[in-house]
């Protein structure tokens, strides 16, 4: 299916241009459908589900006729598409309840992560010692079931037959630092070279601590670029931050981001390079558990 976050962005970008097209504000068109200023506002920017008769209504007002008409009715009909992170709602976490949203329809997944391990690749033991570190923390904002669910859920829909390509640049010290106890660690780096070789749409590359990087071009968060198979749906940027994840979908954003991201996977060790750099974390993790 086609990522309803991203066909309701899709949505609200043709509707304010077609707006602007007919030199109306958004105020005048508010005041011709009946809808509140702020009703708009979340409509142009992709913030609601839509209404098909309300839409439909919209476009009667607008004037759109023939195929554009059909077309965003189309594009409707998937922004209000209900997936299965709505059966779990914000009970798996909102913020991946996001990212399960956006994955879904996407044709390209490229990520840049220095601080922790990607959720594709988690196993349920890694995730549990995170949901153990997090409970440490305070209350959660999350139910762990829940929580474990969507992950594994996430997993399935990337590996799926016709999947996204997905490719990641790691910081070393992602696969160096033990976060969670050295056997679950050791278990976490192995999985994810079996992963790798078993799945050709998987990619991890290594950057290395002493990889030369050009300071300017050096992100200060984790982010994931976003392509899909319709061209006309606009690119995505979401970077990580503490609290809360921000979407960028300007084309001058999203560059800016393209640009850094290709500037660390140049750095970065080979894709081949990168498995033998996983393999030696997972037997220094094992050395630290005294087993093998």
């Amino acid at each position: 299916m086609a990522s309803p976050f991203v066909r309701r962005r899709r949505l609200g970008m043709e509707l304010r241009a077609i707006r602007e097209e007919r030199g109306l504000t958004a105020d005048q068109l508010a005041r011709r459908i009946h809808y509140s200023r702020m009703q708009v506002s979340r409509l142009e920017n992709g913030q609601v589900r839509p209404d098909i008769a309300e839409l439909i209504k919209i476009l009667k007002v607008l004037d759109v006729t023939g195929e554009r008409r059909a077309a965003l009715i189309e594009i409707a009909c998937d922004g209000a598409e209900r997936g299965w992170w709505d059966r779990l709602g914000n009970a798996m976490g909102a913020r991946q309840r996001l990212y399960a949203n956006i994955e879904s329809g996407a044709a390209t997944i490229r990520e840049y992560n220095q601080t922790a391990m990607p959720g594709i690749f988690q196993t349920p033991e890694f995730i549990e010692a995170l949901i153990e570190l997090t409970r440490a923390e305070g209350a959660l904002d999350f139910q762990p079931q829940k929580m474990m669910e969507g992950r594994l859920e996430r997993q399935r829909a990337i590996l799926r037959p016709g999947g996204p390509m997905y490719e990641v640049v790691l910081d070393e010290i992602v696969i160096r630092r033990l976060t969670v106890p050295p056997k679950v660690m050791a278990a976490q780096l192995r999985h994810m070279v079996t992963m790798l070789d078993e799945h050709p749409s998987l990619s991890v590359r290594v950057l290395p601590v002493d990889a030369r990087l050009n300071g300017t071009l050096l992100p200060r968060a984790t982010f994931t670029l976003y392509t899909f198979p319709d061209p006309a749906d606009p690119p995505l940027a979401v970077v990580d931050t503490i609290s809360t994840d921000h979407v960028h979908i300007e084309p001058r954003e999203v560059q800016r981001y393209a640009r850094r991201y290709e500037h660390l996977s140049q750095a970065a060790l080979t894709p081949e390079d990168s498995k033998v750099a996983l393999i030696e974390a997972a037997d220094r993790a094992t050395d630290q558990t005294g087993c093998s």
